[in-house]
């Protein structure tokens, strides 16, 4: 089936998660604002946020003057690590429902797996059964702990967030969450900029006469990952959802695939208990 930026992906809950959506870390006050309004005119109705961010009121704004309905943006909110256990989710939830000026969570993720993941996960399913959000998932997950979240749990998570591109390809995690039906969101595609003026990257992306980004984009969309690429710049935000008229070749998407250095732009969380 040929990508759009209309294009979903169906979770293993039976809901829909748009395949592009503006990732918002380190967006602050005006800058996230007007990141989220041009990134609703550009046609992004996917929103990725978190309560460490400290912009949800920045997101519920811009959500808000858009002139957009509610429903017809994807929302995700994250749990941080202070806010773990199972009365303070609870609480924490209530915090970004009311800063995000919303009813409802469309997504809501644990962000990183911390002690108390389990009973945080025991909050989160709470929030679910409720019907105050429509799905929940983790954070940087690995395999290790993906095993014992669903072996103690009932509810398998719609997604695993992660940190993956062709420079951090983690094959065993990736299988595993495929094998399980948990959908492979992808943070930081970009490599937060690293990778941005590799001279691989540079000469893949004239072949096509697109941008590295444009191809690390790309790269994630054919491998069925649903990327969140952040940026406070127009033409960045507009670049970054113009990547549905092309598509990489096989050869190309084999070299990408083979460029993995485990580059991690944030921690490493395989040898985390």
């Amino acid at each position: 089936m040929e990508l759009t930026l209309n294009s979903t992906v169906e979770l293993n809950n039976g809901f829909k998660i748009p395949i592009l959506g503006l990732g918002t870390w380190e967006l602050k006050k005006n800058d996230c604002v007007q990141a989220v309004q041009w990134a609703i005119e550009a046609g992004y109705r996917h929103i990725d946020t978190a309560s460490f961010y400290q912009n949800e009121k920045q997101v519920g704004t811009a959500i808000k003057d858009s002139g957009i309905s509610r429903n017809e943006i994807f929302v995700t909110s994250k749990v941080w690590d202070t806010e773990q256990g199972y009365e303070n989710t609870l609480s924490a939830y209530e915090k970004s429902i009311k800063n995000l000026e919303t009813d409802y969570l469309d997504l809501y993720l644990i962000h990183w797996p911390k002690k108390l993941r389990n009973e945080t996960w025991k909050a989160m399913e709470k929030l679910l059964n409720e019907g105050k959000v429509r799905a929940i998932g983790v954070c940087n997950f690995s395999v290790h702990h993906l095993e014992e979240l669903i072996e103690k749990s009932s509810t398998v998570p719609v997604i695993n967030q992660i940190q993956i591109t062709p420079f951090h390809f983690n094959v065993e995690l990736i299988n595993y969450c495929k094998k399980h039906n948990i959908a492979i969101e992808a943070y930081s595609p970009l490599t937060h900029g690293h990778e941005l003026q590799n001279l691989k990257i540079l000469k893949i992306g004239k072949t096509y006469g697109k941008s590295s980004a444009q191809i690390l984009i790309r790269w994630g969309l054919q491998h069925d990952f649903i990327e969140l690429p952040r940026s406070k710049n127009r033409e960045h935000i507009f670049e970054n959802a113009d990547v549905f008229n092309f598509s990489l070749s096989k050869e190309d998407m084999t070299i990408l695939d083979d460029f993995d250095e485990e580059f991690h732009i944030l921690w490493d969380t395989n040898d985390w208990v």
